[in-house]
């Protein structure tokens, strides 16, 4: 079975709960016959239908599994007022889909967001929460697949001629973030917690 067709039936939200970096090598993984075709939890039933008659395979075993881990479509929304412009999300973002400058506010285009939550974890103010998906606002796989597409080879780009800015030092970075969560904290009222 080639990868490139069960790719074509994933979701593409490049959201990494399949246990792989992205949706193109959990379709290899598949293809390889090393792992099964339950792992993808945003793509609920109908990816697990697509991919068991594609490969061939009863579906049924797996259907509890994935009704379980099944999440609804969702976007990040970001809290403007406790966001510090610290990048990580817009690292963390599969497909540009957070938009914004270094110690400046930043925010989610919806019609980009896949839905991922990798943007989640990095935040150090926790300001970033996901909400519901309107209809209207579920990126379609071929479109998402074209945004991480496009977001790898500038990356790539950008590290072949270099133009990559060297960032600050990495610990006054961490000083900054750390300074920054500090005052989101004291301005929510929690207490002060050291990391």
């Amino acid at each position: 079975m080639d990868a490139k067709d069960i790719d074509a039936l994933l979701p593409q939200t490049q959201c990494q709960e399949c246990g792989y970096a992205a949706c193109l090598p959990y379709a290899e993984a598949i293809a390889r016959g090393e792992v099964d075709i339950a792992r993808c939890a945003p793509g609920g039933i109908e990816t697990l239908e697509a991919l068991a008659q594609l490969m061939g395979v009863d579906a049924t075993p797996y259907k509890v599994e994935v009704q379980q881990r099944y999440r609804p479509p969702s976007v990040a929304v970001i809290d403007e007022a406790y966001c510090i412009g610290c990048l990580k999300c817009i690292a963390a973002c599969p497909v540009d889909a957070i938009v914004g400058s270094a110690k400046m506010m930043h925010t989610v285009l919806p019609d980009i967001c896949t839905g991922c939550e990798l943007c989640l974890l990095p935040c150090p103010t926790d300001c970033i929460s996901m909400v519901a998906a309107a209809s209207e606002k579920i990126v379609q796989a071929d479109e998402a697949r074209r945004h991480y597409e496009a977001k790898n080879e500038r990356l790539h780009k950008a590290r072949e001629t270099k133009k990559v800015n060297a960032p600050d030092s990495i610990a006054a970075q961490l000083d900054y973030i750390e300074a920054a969560r500090l005052r989101v904290l004291a301005k929510k009222g929690k207490p002060h917690v050291s990391k």
